[in-house]
């Protein structure tokens, strides 16, 4: 594991959060991927884990990830999802966060799936998925990411390191929060006052619309496959079901009031139908 010197601001703060939740999400969300599925995985019965399992299959087959890639997962968290990827593609993955704490449980779950050899999780620096400095142009067949840049200030510069970091012909495949107009909820103000809490207690310095990040990663030179609503038919329930809602309401640990009041707030913006997530699917052109 390396130990990074961190020196940002809302980055500083994500990372004191995570802090926090990654014992309480073990409690709360016990499996090693905290992440969505879409709609058509839930109201086919899946559960929660299943449905975030059939999501990563969907971002490797998208990615077109085989045996022999090398890719780069951002926002790893505790590992889960690249090493299920790893799994499923032979590929080899390398997830970094800023994090030392989700660094060291990543890897400690990955030398326990036997896949310390497909994948590998370094901490970087708060700052530095602006450039991704660490790696050379063309580094990586495929860039990953699941639910992660949204917590960033400057998600325009992830997308140009990215970008760059990326072989001609290569794929980034993510999943993300986003906002959206719906119902009563039109205007930018109104939408803002819905999903106000839900940034503070989450440590997100804002949402983007699926149209900000399609045009954000047109901005950086990709060819946008995808940008779709993962739950455009109503609101987005995802990754935590009703009834999962007390280990939120109930948990005693470390900041309990924050998660207890974040899970108060992102239901709320759930059921008022603005907040949901989304698929990305972007290339760079050869």
């Amino acid at each position: 594991m390396t130990s990074v010197t961190n020196t940002g601001g809302v980055e500083e703060t994500v990372r004191g959060y995570y802090n926090a939740a990654i014992d309480a999400y073990a409690v709360m969300m016990p499996q090693d991927a905290w992440h969505h599925g879409d709609e058509r995985a839930h109201n086919a019965g899946l559960s929660s884990e299943e449905a975030a399992l059939d999501m990563q299959r969907q971002l490797v087959a998208a990615a077109g990830i085989t045996g022999g890639d090398l890719v780069l997962d951002f926002g790893s968290g505790v590992g889960g999802a690249v090493v299920n990827m790893a799994e499923m593609s032979g590929a080899r993955f390398v997830g970094i966060s800023n994090n030392d704490a989700l660094t060291a449980k990543a890897q400690r779950l990955a030398a326990a799936r036997g896949l310390a050899d497909k994948a590998f999780f370094h901490s970087v620096g708060d700052t530095e998925y602006r450039t991704l400095g660490a790696w050379p142009d063309a580094a990586f067949a495929a860039i990953t990411y699941q639910e992660s840049v949204v917590h960033l200030p400057d998600k325009q510069a992830f997308f140009n390191a990215a970008f760059r970091v990326l072989r001609p012909g290569g794929t980034l495949a993510a999943v993300d929060w986003i906002q959206r107009p719906w119902g009563e909820h039109r205007s930018p103000e109104q939408i803002e006052a819905v999903m106000a809490e839900v940034n503070r207690g989450f440590c997100i310095p804002h949402h983007a619309t699926v149209e900000q990040y399609r045009a954000m990663l047109v901005s950086a030179g990709f060819d946008v496959r995808e940008a779709v609503d993962l739950f455009p038919s109503g609101p987005c329930w995802g990754s935590t079901p009703e009834e999962e809602r007390d280990k939120w309401l109930t948990y005693e640990g470390d900041r309990n009031d924050l998660f207890h009041d974040s899970k108060i707030a992102l239901d709320a913006a759930r059921a008022a139908g603005v907040f949901s997530v989304a698929k990305l699917v972007a290339t760079k052109p050869f």
